[in-house]
């Protein structure tokens, strides 16, 4: 067995790749990498501003939030579902804009608003509810991810787009934001 001749630390990133990707038995597709790496990433960010306490570093993380949802939904709306209908069912990706809209407009009355005032922390818990929602329908075993995997899209192509169209748009409206 060769794998019983590699390190530990080899092989516990060789179970751990295959845990992740057991599914599929391979590694995720660049795009859905991609994709749920900003999951993990928005995730995170909810998790850390609900230990905030200070407006003013509540304020720098939401701003960090919003501009990570903006261009998150903007490169899903500009290229993954357009490129996904007809591999994705079209109640699925109907959805997900639907979903996508909600967010925006949740993200604008934020905006809108200053930390400290009344239903701020609470409309940024739900903003956050609201995506992990969101993020499980992408996800789950049967959900938008899975069908696009087993469409005929090449997902690393779309992945490098998704990719250039990212660093794109925060570098346009990352600049925007300060």
């Amino acid at each position: 067995m060769a794998a019983a001749t590699k390190n530990s630390s080899t092989t516990a990133k060789t179970a751990k790749a295959r845990k992740a990707t057991r599914r599929t038995g391979r590694r995720d597709p660049l795009a859905i990498r991609l994709l749920k790496q900003d999951h993990r990433e928005v995730e995170k960010m909810f998790d850390e501003y609900e230990q905030l306490e200070s407006n003013s570093e509540k304020q720098e993380l939401f701003n960090q939030i919003a501009l990570a949802l903006k261009v998150h939904t903007q490169i899903e709306e500009e290229i993954l579902y357009p490129e996904e209908r007809g591999d994705v069912e079209d109640d699925l990706i109907d959805e997900a804009y639907v979903e996508h809209d909600g967010a925006k407009k949740l993200i604008a009355e934020i905006e809108a608003m200053k930390p400290g005032q009344e239903f701020y922390d609470a409309k940024v818990k739900v903003l956050g509810e609201y995506i992990k929602h969101h993020v499980k329908e992408e996800e789950q075993p049967g959900g938008f991810f899975a069908q696009a995997k087993r469409g005929d899209e090449d997902l690393d192509a779309m992945g490098e787009r998704l990719k250039a169209r990212k660093e794109e748009l925060m570098a346009k409206m990352g600049a925007k934001a300060h």
